[in-house]
């Protein structure tokens, strides 16, 4: 063979070697990516329910019916109440656990729990035997609802220094047992919050 066919024969080679080499770059198996990485995607999504302790499910589920108890007792004060400064302190509390109540529902769908449904009782879900500390019975509402005035203001201040007492009571059980991040800030906040409320609360009762 003459040397220009050696030559073109070894050119020939080296195309085809780099073609086969090209090929299974591009070719392969396509779960994954280059550099031997998963393809976008291929990876299982985290749990939502992940880092979620049975602590911070109790809390969401407590905490949601005994917000929504504070928020009606705080839309009475609206049309009942006689001091101005019970009436701005209901609108005050009203606008700091309205939101939180939504969040709370959506952690608990997020984390597949049941939500305790709104009804004037509280909202409590089949099987949930722990009481809710604060919690005003139906016969406190009747008495709240059928009062004006300054007896209205006292009742009010009243029923709400304790139903903010047991709000932090649960808020210092999440804290102290519970893992999500988010479940823990609100609680801490709640404590914070909810407690200076109770001060206040307590120096208009006494120059009432």
């Amino acid at each position: 063979m003459s040397p220009r066919r050696r030559a073109c024969r070894a050119i020939l080679a080296g195309v085809a070697l780099s073609t086969v080499v090209a090929l299974s770059a591009c070719g392969g198996d396509h779960s994954t990516g280059g550099h031997g990485r998963p393809a976008v995607g291929a990876a299982p999504a985290a749990s939502a329910s992940a880092g979620v302790a049975p602590a911070d499910v109790m809390f969401a589920q407590m905490m949601i019916p005994h917000h929504r108890q504070a928020v009606r007792m705080s839309e009475l004060a609206g049309s009942r109440a006689a001091d101005p400064e019970v009436t701005r302190l209901a609108e005050r509390i009203r606008a700091a656990q309205a939101p939180e109540i939504a969040t709370l529902t959506g952690w608990l769908t997020a984390w597949g729990r049941p939500v305790p449904s709104d009804s004037p009782a509280g909202g409590h879900l089949p099987g949930m035997d722990h009481g809710m500390p604060g919690m005003m019975s139906d016969a406190d509402l009747a008495r709240l609802e059928g009062a004006t005035g300054r007896d209205f203001d006292r009742l009010f201040l009243s029923l709400m220094i304790a139903h903010h007492e047991g709000a932090i009571t649960m808020a210092r059980q999440e804290v102290a047992d519970g893992r999500h991040a988010g479940a823990r800030n609100m609680a801490q906040q709640i404590v914070a919050t909810q407690q200076g409320e109770i001060d206040t609360m307590r120096k208009i009762l006494a120059r009432l």
